[in-house]
């Protein structure tokens, strides 16, 4: 889980057959998409709205991290599938702005239509809308595609230059797409069974209103437009984005109603009756069309009301119908910041499916152990089989994400995914990274281990065992309740800090119950919330040598109140993800006492709580297996932490504090 926190669909990162505009005619790779037609039938109907240029980003109406495929226009116009990037059209030119992750991807599938930008940031397509479209044009733009702040980036670049922002509905891409575009599906959406949720949808609808009742602006309404926000809150599921079991969906809930806003058809008579859908109370749910979100919002917003919005989830499209004077603003709205605590029964839920996924993850372990010497396995088979496990485990509903299943030089790519044409064989010789997770009906889970099945050097050891001190550091801290994520993330880098290594990537991020594997607002980035007690995050430091090797070692934690000699309120972290490290790439003698008695019990309790699942599921192989492997560690030689790094760690602390 790395970068903005997204896993990114499956990338040739390695193929030089790339796309020469220059050549007489162009050479272009048989993955290469025309998108001559697609192109004029937009400026078809950019010339019907008066448009000098149209920005496509990718994304959905929800600023989801996985979108649906009705939903990539950005991918269906430029022929270009990568996860992160910004197409813009005008009358004469088209531009794709993308990060150094795709540029050979993007270099393969767009055709001579298309240049290349290699930057990403609003800036610089602003410079070169200017450039391109005449004084007094006008650039289009869909208002349920852009965030606010994206649509504030742009507005104020573009605010003095005689160059118009317009927002315009329907979609002009849809409009080219026209019969092509994927259907909705009108796939179900159901009710979680009691046994699965921490709370009633009629307590949660009480408690976030009691938060209304007490809020000093007084709102009268919180509209929620992030798909797991609804979800969370009515305990509903369904299986409209990839990998998350969400449902197109808003809610605009007041003191006194509830509005859905949904696909009514795939609503059955029962889920209908879950929601008392046939009564006009106030703890009755008014099943809208999803369609008449921003008819409804604007009529709401005629009246004497107060909306409270999150505004990193709320579209350009929803902000703008309701007036500034009746908007109440905070970053993430009350279900968000409600939805990230756990409660104890939840707490539980999630704590269970880890076991579960701690079975699956070492079978696959015990598997590769057997098979790699074959030369046999490569990584895209490897990831299917992992999947393969994780669905036979009870309440299993597939991936969290796409595997990061990743040998030798491919590790230290750290964004990358095997696809079925192209992956590496795993070796022996070689060391293996394993970032993976699954969808179960009591939780998400998402760990990540790094093995070798060899005779790793020195320094793969060192890295490995820097990057492993450096997870345990940051786990076992005690720190104040209500320190933000990001004044503590540094223990996680000190270790390799102390010799000059270090990761580009954040430390951590929140998890769901069945839910988001990347749960804001829960992490260690700029933005997160303080951490409280009954949050879950990742801890996941890693290292990467370029062309040679990548390590990743992942947890999921929950932040619980820690025991402390005085008095005081205090938290740490109690790690729920349990399968083992990799003994063979361990030093121990770089290990502090106190880290070794640390690794030590964590094993004790992954004996305790994993052992018993695998002897009764009969699974004595995995289960010698986990005993070799849980084997207590033994120090080797003394080990002192250098004064002079703990006091640069402390002082990063500090300064973090100031900005």
């Amino acid at each position: 889980a790395l970068g903005a926190w997204g896993h990114p669909k499956s990338v040739d990162l390695t193929a030089e057959d790339v796309r020469n505009c220059l050549t007489s005619p162009p050479y272009l790779p048989v993955t290469v998409v025309n998108t001559t037609a697609r192109l004029a039938d937009l400026r078809h109907q950019m010339q019907i709205k008066n448009l000098s240029a149209y920005i496509i980003p990718e994304t959905d109406a929800h600023m989801s991290e996985y979108i649906g495929t009705r939903d990539k226009r950005r991918a269906w116009m430029t022929g270009f599938t990568g996860s992160a990037g910004t197409a813009v059209v005008t009358i004469g030119k088209a531009g794709l702005w993308t990060d150094s992750r795709y540029w050979t991807q993007a270099e393969r599938q767009m055709d001579c239509n298309w240049e290349l930008h290699k930057e990403v940031d609003t800036t610089s397509i602003v410079i070169w809308l200017l450039a391109e479209v005449p004084v007094g044009g006008n650039v289009g733009f869909d208002p349920f595609l852009f965030s606010i702040g994206s649509w504030e980036s742009y507005d104020m670049a573009l605010i003095n230059s005689n160059i118009k922002l317009v927002s315009i509905t329907p979609n002009l891409v849809d409009q080219a797409w026209g019969s092509e575009k994927p259907l909705v599906l009108s796939q179900p959406i159901y009710a979680l069974q009691e046994a699965f949720t921490g709370s009633t949808w009629q307590e949660k609808v009480s408690d976030i209103r009691s938060q209304m009742q007490k809020h000093p602006k007084a709102p009268t309404a919180i509209l929620l437009s992030a798909l797991d926000e609804t979800a969370w809150l009515f305990n509903l599921r369904g299986s409209d984005i990839p990998y998350n079991p969400f449902f197109y969906s808003y809610t605009l809930l007041t003191n006194s109603s509830i509005s859905l806003f949904v696909n009514k058809s795939c609503l059955n008579s029962e889920t209908l009756k879950y929601l008392n859908s046939d009564c006009p109370g106030s703890m009755c749910v008014q099943v809208k069309d999803y369609s008449q979100v921003r008819h409804n919002v604007q009529a709401y917003a005629s009246g004497n009301v107060k909306i409270w919005i999150g505004t990193s989830y709320t579209t350009y499209g929803l902000y703008e119908v309701i007036p500034k004077e009746k908007r109440i603003e905070d970053t993430y709205s009350p279900v968000m910041v409600t939805k990230a605590v756990k409660n104890s029964k939840e707490q539980a839920l999630l704590k269970a499916s880890h076991v579960r996924d701690a079975v699956a993850v070492i079978r696959y372990l015990v598997w590769l152990e057997k098979n790699v010497p074959k030369g046999t396995v490569d990584e895209f088979s490897g990831a299917e089989l992992l999947n393969k496990f994780r669905g036979e485990e009870q309440f299993s509903s597939g991936p969290s994400f796409e595997t990061i299943s990743a040998s030798g030089l491919n590790a230290a790519l750290a964004h990358y995914s095997p696809t079925k044409e192209v992956h590496r064989k795993l070796s022996s010789d070689e060391m293996y990274l394993l970032d993976s997770g699954g969808q179960y009906w009591d939780g998400t889970t998402d760990i990540t281990r790094t093995v070798h099945w060899g005779t790793p050097s020195a320094f793969q050891k060192e890295a490995y065992t820097r990057v492993l001190i450096g997870n345990i550091d940051l786990s076992r801290l005690v720190f104040p309740a209500n320190t933000s994520g990001r004044m503590i993330e540094v223990f996680a880098r000190r270790a390799l800090w102390d010799v000059g290594l270090n990761y580009g990537h954040g430390t951590g991020h929140g998890i769901g119950n069945f839910l988001c594997v990347h749960e804001w607002p829960v992490g260690f980035q700029y933005g997160n919330i303080p951490m409280a007690k009954g949050m879950f995050t990742s801890i996941e430091p890693g290292y990467y040598q370029d062309g040679e090797f990548g390590i990743r070692l992942e947890d999921v934690v929950v932040v619980v109140e820690a025991k402390t000699k005085y008095p005081g309120s205090y938290l740490t972290f109690e790690v729920v993800s349990l399968v083992p490290y990799d003994r063979n790439l361990i030093d121990v003698s770089l290990l502090s006492p106190e880290q070794i008695q640390y690794l030590n019990h964590y094993y004790e309790t992954i004996r305790k709580k994993v052992g018993p699942e695998l002897q009764q599921r009969q699974l004595l192989e995995e289960f010698e297996w986990l005993q070799q492997h849980t084997e207590p560690l033994s120090a080797k030689a003394p080990h002192t932490t250098p004064l002079a790094s703990l006091l640069a760690v402390f002082s990063l602390a500090i300064f973090s504090c100031s900005v």
